[in-house]
C-alpha cells in the first residue's frame, strides 16, 4: 500500500471512531484525491477549526468553488456541523475528512461521481 492508501485508511478510521460515520470508501478515496498534494503536508492536511480565516478558506475554495454552492449562512452552518461531528476537542481534523463530511452534508457526492 502506498502513502495515500495509508492516509485513506486513517481517514476512514477517523470517520468511524471519531465521527460515528460509516465511510463510503469510494467517495472518501475521491475526496482524498481531490485534496491533491495537501494531504502530504502536515499543516495543509488539517483544518484549523478555531481560525475564522481557515473556515472562510474552506467555504470559498471547497464549498463555493468545488461544490458549486451559493454563498449564504447555511455554508458556515454546514462547516460548523462538520466540525462538531468531528469533535471540537479533536486536535487534528483532517481536511479530507472534513471535506467528506461537507460533501455528504450538502448532498454533493455526485461532484465526485
Amino acid at each position: 500500500m502506498g502513502k495515500r492508501d495509508d492516509l485513506i485508511a486513517q481517514y476512514a478510521d477517523d470517520l468511524k471512531n471519531k465521527c460515528g460515520v460509516t465511510p463510503d470508501m469510494d467517495l472518501l478515496t475521491k475526496v482524498t484525491i481531490g485534496c491533491g498534494p495537501a494531504i502530504y503536508d502536515a499543516d495543509a492536511s488539517t483544518v484549523a477549526a478555531s481560525q475564522e480565516s481557515e473556515l472562510e478558506t474552506v467555504k470559498n475554495n471547497f464549498l463555493i468553488k468545488k461544490l458549486g454552492l451559493s454563498d449564504g449562512p447555511e455554508l458556515m452552518n454546514g462547516i460548523n456541523k462538520a466540525i462538531e461531528t468531528y469533535g471540537k476537542s479533536e486536535r487534528n481534523k483532517y481536511r479530507a475528512v472534513v471535506y467528506y463530511l461537507l460533501a455528504k452534508h450538502f448532498g454533493k457526492e455526485s461532484i465526485y461521481g
